[in-house]
Formats: structure tokens, sequence, C-alpha cells
């Protein structure tokens, strides 16, 4: 993978979970702006003050699920292979990953793309988190494609980023199916033209 590491993981309790599993459900289905804490602290059956005690903000519990979703997105990933074909092959099976969230009931796009629709201050902390997940991930798309082969990695990379942004838009949006079979075959193409097997 890149250098970048994943960011070290939140000290854990049973409340503090109850808290970011209630608020990543509802950030993701309702909005951030939309959900205040008193509906988490409802929803996570805590009391404020225990919501206080683990997030200073309702800004901390966001970029708290944020970096959940990114661990989850890593997890997925796995490690980066070293040999050419099976670099060409963690970019189609994360393309085969990203399709089937796409077709997933319940998909209302990309966490990550809402949460900066959100917050569209580059200076703010869950802006932030943000950028640093989507360079994460163009950077293993990158790395995957220099070790194909690929002779504009960087160039088609930023390329796999925007096919992989349009099509988590188009599958909440329009045809899932049909947006999750339109990155494939731009992917395909995207790694076909560079050479790479």
């Amino acid at each position: 993978m890149t250098s970048a590491t994943a960011p070290a993981p939140e000290r854990t309790s049973a409340a503090r979970e109850r808290l970011l599993r209630a608020a990543s459900r509802l950030f993701y289905t309702e909005g951030i702006h939309a959900v205040g804490v008193d509906r988490i602290v409802a929803e996570a059956q805590v009391t404020r003050a225990t919501f206080y005690r683990h997030f200073p903000g309702k800004e901390e519990l966001v970029v708290a699920y944020l970096r959940a979703q990114d661990a989850e997105v890593r997890a997925r990933v796995g490690v980066e292979p070293q040999d050419p074909q099976d670099a060409a092959a963690l970019l189609r099976a994360m393309v085969e990953g990203m399709g089937g969230e796409i077709c997933r009931t319940g998909f209302r796009g990309c966490p990550f793309i809402n949460a900066a629709a959100e917050y569209p201050d580059p200076a703010h902390p869950v802006h932030a988190a943000v950028v640093e997940h989507r360079a994460w991930l163009e950077g293993v798309a990158r790395h995957a494609l220099e070790r194909s082969g690929h002779p504009d990695a960087a160039g088609a990379a930023r390329t796999f980023m925007m096919l992989r942004d349009g099509a988590m838009v188009a599958g909440y949006l329009d045809d899932a199916q049909r947006a999750s079979d339109g990155l494939r075959a731009a992917v395909e193409s995207l790694v076909s033209a560079g050479g790479v097997g």
C-alpha cells in the first residue's frame, strides 16, 4: 500500500460503539446535518453525558464515523500485491467490490462524497478526513497501476477516482446495475489502454 497508515483506533467501550453505530446509520441514511446529537443519543440509548465523555462534540463523532468507514474500506482492499498480474487483479477486485456496494439494498451513495458535500470547507476536520481517505484510495490505485506497468499510473489513478465517483453517484441516482457495469467496463478500458493484463 502507500506509505500512509490508517489512523490509530480510538478507545472502545460498549457505549461508544453504540453511539458510533447509531450515528453511522443515521448520517448515512439521513445526512449529517439533518441528524442532531439528541437523536443519536436516543438511538444509542445513552445519556448526553456519556456522549460527551466519548466525543467532545458532533464534529468529532462525524470524523470518527468517517474513520470507521475508512477502516472498513482498507480492510476490504487488503494487502497490495507486488506481482504485476496480481496488481491488475486488485484493481478489478476493487471495482467488483464497488459494484457490489452500489447494488446493495439501501445504497445512498459514497459516505465520503456525501460528507464532502455537507462540509465543503477544505480546512474543516470532516473535509480533511474525506481528503485523507480519497488520497489513500487514489494512492492504492496508482501503486497498483504502477506495478502493472501502466505508462501513466498517476493520470490513470485520477481517472479511476473520477470513474468511481461517477459510479457512486449514478448508482444512487440512476440504475445501480448499469452504474456498476459501466464502472467495470470503463476501468477495464483504462487498465487495457495502459497495456496492463
